[in-house]
């Protein structure tokens, strides 16, 4: 069984920044692909960023140019730094891990309010 512990959520006003984090820990096979996907109120859940053990990264194209996604392989974790942010960004965040074997995990979510 795979836990994902988030943490970095919060408030923020407009053009401030915000860092996330995601820990993986449990019975799981190497890990392929570490990110983050986003559920605004009334709305569906959308990638955000996602980056593969080879470091290729896909973000979504709201956020290009205003968010970064790295990880350490060593501890299982996967960042996420939100820079410029938005009220349209506001949301439930989601950690998501793909391992090499299993379906995909999701973490339990951290909420991200940016006001005006």
């Amino acid at each position: 069984q795979v836990q994902l512990v988030e943490s970095g959520g919060g408030v923020v006003q407009a053009g401030g920044s915000l860092r996330l984090s995601c820990k993986a820990s449990g019975s799981f096979f190497s890990i392929d692909t570490m990110g983050w996907h986003r559920q605004a109120p009334g709305k569906k859940r959308e990638l955000v960023a996602n980056i593969g053990r080879d470091g290729t990264i896909r973000f979504g194209d709201s956020v290009k140019g205003r968010f970064t996604i790295s990880r350490d392989n060593a501890k299982d974790t996967v960042y996420l730094q939100m820079n410029s942010l938005k009220p349209e960004d506001t949301g439930v965040y989601y950690c998501a891990i793909d391992p090499w074997i299993g379906g995909r995990s999701w973490g339990q979510g951290t909420q991200v309010t940016v006001s005006p």
